[in-house]
């Protein structure tokens, strides 16, 4: 096959209908720079308002990377990055999410990281941001981002060898009345080092702390060598800064060469919140939940390598996984994975189909001391009904111990039958 004659297109559907729009005026289009000619190759997309915001590769080659807007229906010019060298380095864009009280757009991937200078590459973690009212230079960087900025991703415990492989990114709103600036970003990290092979982390990122590191200092890229130097001369701009359109040519060349942090978003736990050893997690969603207390947990849903999904809680006694299930029989390449809370199911699509997993079974266990053993927040013993059952069910009284699993005291048993599931896999420090 010739490569310049393969093409990617894009075609408009219906969301409600969930069929393509049979609309003449929406012509197929060309979808160069919006998807990844290889469909295995890891591409990120957000409709924001109309527009479309992309992370992807925009060659038959695979290696033109580029982080675009299109189809912008408030007649905004489409964007790109400039093609100049620097802006990227063999990204694998990982996930893409929108944080309206800032009107920017945030990007996660994986880079080779050129500030480093290291005998082997060095894979770096990445969020990068553009901004939603970005329209172009003038005469620098026109039909270009004036906004790009990017910084490195933290995910290291103390002095041990940090997590590096940026494999999946997920954003968790703050709580109701907490400032945007709680927005947590939870995402799952592999490493490249031989002595830690096969092991997973979780670490989280506060928006704030993202916010301050992209209005801190800034390192140059030299566009002889392609490396990035500490910076020297006078700060003329903030880079990230919306507005930057506007500018004037000697603020844009600044932009153009001072987009990557000085500083790194360091995890806001400044460690780990979770790390197994003997998993390899691929993906992860994360839910805010209210137990029987009135007290808040966060459950991550991780989906490993192997095809199993771990519902895990956070607690302050350490991360507890309260189920694991059988999502694939065989090992197949995942495509996504969604939670919907209005339904109360995990999708996650495959090359297969798409599979639905229930957020919480409580009926699985049948016994209070069962229920409480899980130590599962969505789930606890309603003495009226003597079933377990979801917390928001249950009228008053509901026996439940996230943080210990105490029954005797939820219960007020001392004897209790078999144990309720699993507090941790073998092999894992959960």
């Amino acid at each position: 096959m010739d490569p310049t004659a393969s093409l990617c297109l894009c075609l408009f559907q219906n969301t409600e209908a969930f069929a393509l729009q049979s609309n003449s005026k929406l012509r197929p289009e060309d979808g160069r720079g919006r998807c990844p000619f290889d469909p295995h190759q890891r591409n990120t997309a957000i409709a924001v308002d109309g527009e479309l915001y992309t992370g992807t590769m925009a060659n038959f080659l695979g290696d033109r990377p580029v982080i675009s807007r299109f189809l912008s229906e408030r007649k905004q010019r489409d964007l790109k990055l400039d093609d100049i060298q620097g802006w990227l380095t063999e990204p694998t864009f990982i996930s893409s999410t929108f944080i309206p009280s800032e009107d920017k757009v945030y990007y996660f991937f994986r880079e080779t990281g050129m500030e480093y200078d290291f005998i082997n590459d060095y894979t770096v973690p990445r969020v990068a941001q553009v901004c939603k009212s970005d329209m172009g230079g003038k005469r620098i960087l026109q039909k270009c981002w004036t906004t790009f900025a990017k910084a490195q991703l933290r995910c290291q415990a103390d002095t041990e060898l940090p997590f590096n492989i940026i494999q999946d990114m997920v954003t968790l709103p703050p709580p109701e009345g907490a400032p945007t600036d709680d927005t947590l970003f939870y995402g799952v990290f592999s490493s490249q080092w031989s002595v830690t092979s096969g092991q997973s982390a979780v670490c989280r990122f506060r928006l704030g702390d993202v916010k301050n590191v992209f209005a801190g200092s800034y390192k140059t890229l030299n566009r002889g060598t392609l490396r990035f130097d500490t910076l020297h001369n006078e700060k003329v701009a903030s880079p990230g800064k919306c507005g930057l359109h506007n500018a004037s040519d000697t603020k844009l060349r600044f932009v153009k060469d001072n987009f990557l942090a000085e500083d790194s978003v360091q995890s806001a736990d400044r460690g780990l919140a979770l790390v197994s050893r003997s998993q390899l997690y691929s993906r992860i969603l994360a839910q805010r939940t209210q137990a029987a207390s009135g007290k808040n947990f966060t459950v991550l849903f991780l989906l490993t390598e192997s095809g199993f999904l771990h519902k895990t809680v956070l607690s302050d006694q350490g991360p507890h996984i309260i189920e694991e299930i059988q999502v694939f029989k065989q090992p197949q390449s995942v495509k996504n994975i969604l939670l919907s809370l209005t339904k109360g199911v995990v999708f996650v699509g495959s090359s297969e189909g798409v599979f639905q997993i229930p957020v919480s079974n409580c009926s699985f266990y049948t016994t209070c001391a069962e229920c409480v053993l899980a130590r599962n927040p969505f789930c606890g013993w309603d003495p009226s009904r003597q079933a377990c059952a979801e917390v928001a069910s249950i009228s008053s009284n509901a026996a439940q111990d996230v943080e210990l699993g105490n029954v005797t005291k939820a219960c007020g048993v001392s004897h209790f039958g078999r144990s309720a599931g699993r507090t941790a896999l073998p092999g894992s420090d959960h």
